[in-house]
């Protein structure tokens, strides 16, 4: 039997937009909903591309088209990203050493940047403006995170995972934001989109601008859009 990336082929065409309209919020937790808190549609978990299809087509891509992602597809990838995949033992989309999860997952597109809770599926809003080209500032000016109908921000609570794993945990979790960003990468092409990884940036600023709490270290941009 061909392995199947877990994806949907086709997908509903309203826009991402009322995201903006809640205005501004704290990043959520799961175990306090905001008000505000959007509810993503629910992901597909069969059919679409195939894994190797995906893995051959994916390429870095620098060239976006201005056209914003639907809220379908902004749910697939944040579950592909982080999103739970055994609801009872609340085991995610990537491998997390302990299943401690450290990672936070952030979303920055023309309606504000968000905060992807895991437990609820949800994207609790932030703030409502657009800081795309204030997170293409910080990663030193590379202007295609502008051009991007979104970017992927991964962050890392190291605490986490040394708690239980002292002086490794810091590789344990740079282990676990590779398999985020490559689950990232690959829906993105099985959705018909681009999507490239970033790691030149200023720490402080990227935090800045998300706004992140102090014991949020920025790991990862992934800016995604439609190709030109």
């Amino acid at each position: 039997m061909t392995a199947r990336l877990l994806v949907v082929g086709i997908l509903t065409p309203p826009a991402l937009m009322l995201l903006g309209a809640f205005g501004c919020g704290q990043p959520g937790s799961p175990s306090g909903r905001s008000e505000a808190e959007i509810t993503l549609p629910n992901p597909s978990t069969s059919g679409g591309m195939a894994v190797a299809e995906a893995i051959a087509k994916r390429r870095s891509i620098r060239n976006f088209a201005g056209e914003p992602l639907t809220l379908e597809e902004v749910s697939q990838l944040a579950w592909a990203a982080q999103g739970i995949t055994e609801p009872n033992r609340k085991y995610r989309a990537a491998p997390s050493a302990g299943a401690l999860y450290p990672l936070e997952l952030y979303v920055l597109t023309h309606e504000g940047v968000f905060h992807y809770i895991p437990d609820r599926h949800s994207l609790a809003p932030i703030t409502s403006k657009d800081r795309r080209s204030d997170l293409s500032r910080a990663a030193l000016g590379q202007s295609f995170i502008a051009d991007a109908a979104l970017s992927f921000v991964i962050t890392a609570v190291y605490a986490r995972t040394e708690a239980k794993y002292g002086g490794r945990a810091r590789m344990y979790v740079h282990m676990e934001a590779g398999h985020v960003a490559e689950n990232i990468h690959l829906q993105a092409v099985a959705l018909g989109l681009g999507s490239v990884p970033v790691g030149a940036f200023r720490d402080r600023a990227v935090s800045d601008v998300i706004g992140l709490p102090s014991d949020h270290t920025p790991l990862y941009i992934i800016p995604v859009g439609h190709p030109r």
